[in-house]
């Protein structure tokens, strides 16, 4: 039997009943809807490396809407669309009537009336991008409902203030491939942890979203920070509860060192605090450029005081026989290469490499199962399809 039908058993016998059309956090889908989208990511992937189509949209249009920088997602978004046969719209917001205070129920209805998918970026407000992506959400449907749209487009989260569920997905595609099984990951110490940046304002949710994914899978999942830089309390008691269910652990220190120690994996990454990001957003919502400069100038005075949380040769060899495997959503802010002083040392990141670009490779092909699995009418049909 080769690897597509393999592939297409193991998505055939899961439960995909309620994967439904949003794919907005990870923590709302089941472990079979999971799994599907890692074994469909695979499958595409292969299928791709091979040369075989996945042209499984006869038209239709993906509409990107990023609130917020990207080089990695974007890209990844429009590859996943393209090989899927659909065409790529990117939606400026200062081009559109948004600024002129169309509604969102409104615009979310006026893109999608021959679109099959729709992917945002919105992680700079905290309390709003998750928000925001519910309301797109509910507006689509209800234009579905009403026979405004033909079809219910798909949504998917590009980065959202709570979770980033592309990244995490795409980090457990490669922690998969790496350790040979999810079964595996089961007893194994992943290091989530704080690492100094020269710049402040970083969102929460790569973090939250490791959190977020990894505890329910048996793993050991240890939280580093120093004190202050906390994540959004919520997301830490999600952890913890999934961490108990599924027989791993959740563990929250302000050492680096003490996070390391042992570890099979490690996820050094800067992020700005909790009540940092509360307060930026206040501002930010206010327009105070003034307020916005003293608190980033603030933030990075206190984050200087961090000098140490780097991702050094000597913390690497605290880890499991001294090769944990090191991870990292990207860009790195490497020290002595983009900075002076950094996330990681450059050694280190070198060493590293290549394992950072294979775990970047997975997520277009993330994307396009979340795609896949969203927005087409009867996804499991199709499915079959990729097994010729």
């Amino acid at each position: 039997m080769n690897t597509f039908k393999k592939n297409i058993d193991k998505i055939e016998a899961l439960n995909l009943s309620g994967y439904g059309h949003d794919f907005l956090l990870t923590w709302d889908k089941s472990k079979d809807e999971l799994e599907a989208t890692l074994l469909l990511a695979e499958l595409l992937k292969e299928r791709h490396r091979q040369g075989k189509p996945n042209l499984v949209f006869d038209s239709g249009l993906a509409v990107s809407i990023f609130r917020d920088n990207s080089t990695r997602t974007r890209f990844s978004f429009a590859s996943a669309a393209n090989a899927l046969g659909l065409a790529v719209s990117d939606m400026d917001e200062e081009k559109s009537q948004v600024s002129h205070g169309e509604t969102v129920r409104e615009t979310a209805n006026m893109i999608s009336f021959m679109t099959r998918v729709i992917g945002i970026r919105d992680d700079m407000y905290l309390g709003e991008g998750h928000t925001y992506m519910k309301e797109v959400s509910e507006a689509v449907q209800t234009g579905f409902e009403e026979g405004v749209l033909h079809n219910r487009p798909g949504l998917i989260n590009l980065q959202s203030d709570i979770d980033h569920p592309t990244q995490s997905m795409s980090d457990l595609a490669m922690l998969k491939q790496y350790f040979g099984s999810l079964d595996n990951l089961k007893g194994k110490k992943i290091a989530m942890s704080w690492a100094y940046s020269p710049s402040y304002g970083k969102p929460l949710s790569v973090p939250q979203g490791i959190i977020g994914l990894l505890t329910r899978y048996g793993m050991d999942v240890t939280l580093a920070h120093p004190e202050g830089y906390s994540l959004i309390p919520d997301v830490i008691d999600l952890a913890d509860k999934q961490a108990h269910d599924s027989g791993g652990s959740f563990t929250v220190v302000n050492s680096m060192e003490e996070a390391f120690t042992d570890a099979d994996v490690v996820y050094p990454k800067s992020w700005a605090p909790f009540h940092v990001m509360e307060q930026r957003t206040e501002l930010l919502k206010e327009g105070d450029k003034a307020g916005l400069k003293t608190l980033e100038q603030n933030c990075l005075a206190n984050n200087a005081k961090f000098l140490e949380w780097e991702c050094s040769e000597e913390k690497m060899a605290l880890t499991k026989a001294g090769e944990a495997l090191y991870m990292h959503c990207l860009p790195a802010d490497i020290t002595g290469v983009s900075c002076a002083q950094g996330e990681v040392s450059a050694a280190v990141f070198d060493k590293y490499r290549r394992d950072t670009y294979l775990e970047a490779s997975y997520k277009p092909f993330i994307i396009a199962a979340m795609m896949f699995l969203t927005s087409l009418k009867d996804p499991m049909a199709k499915v079959d399809l990729l097994g010729v």
